[in-house]
């Protein structure tokens, strides 16, 4: 190890999460994301589900594949509510989140599958439908509304802490 790697190895990791006014800013924007998530699955709206989505939005589907861009999105987002992918019902919440500068919030979102009396559906193996997932998503701060500038979908599994 060299010293200038030795030196590293000891410095202190910053915190990087603001608190304070820029917090409480994120915390009504992943608020209305969240709202909006679930309207739209309650509703079968993909109109609703995407209303956040930046023009240029990335994209990581459950299944490996990535997308760039609202129209594209959207189009498989309209495809899957009509299809019913992902299962009847669902609820939406908020695990963490960190404001990391102001104007930008990362959010983990976890969407638990529901069955006909709205209890949780146990986690399966892949992602056969109904299938709960855990997204990262990142909102950027434009002329005063949030928009989702990327995120990324992952199955939860049986095997997940």
């Amino acid at each position: 190890m060299t010293d200038v790697e030795a030196r590293k190895s000891h410095t202190p990791r910053p915190t990087l999460g603001l608190d304070g006014a820029e917090a409480h800013e994120a915390e009504h924007a992943i608020d209305l994301l969240v709202r909006d998530l679930q309207t739209g699955w309650d509703t079968h709206d993909p109109d609703v589900t995407d209303r956040r989505l930046g023009g240029d939005v990335l994209w990581g589907s459950p299944f490996g594949a990535t997308v760039c861009g609202y129209s594209r999105l959207h189009e498989i987002h309209v495809r899957l509510k009509r299809t019913g992918v992902g299962g009847r019902s669902s609820r939406f919440e908020v695990v963490q989140y960190l404001t990391p500068a102001r104007g930008i919030v990362i959010v983990h979102v976890r969407r638990t599958a529901l069955d006909e009396g709205d209890t949780p559906v146990a986690p399966t193996e892949g992602a056969a439908p109904p299938f709960s997932e855990m997204a990262l998503y990142v909102l950027v701060q434009r002329d005063g509304d949030w928009w989702v500038a990327a995120g990324q979908n992952t199955p939860i599994s049986p095997a997940a802490p």
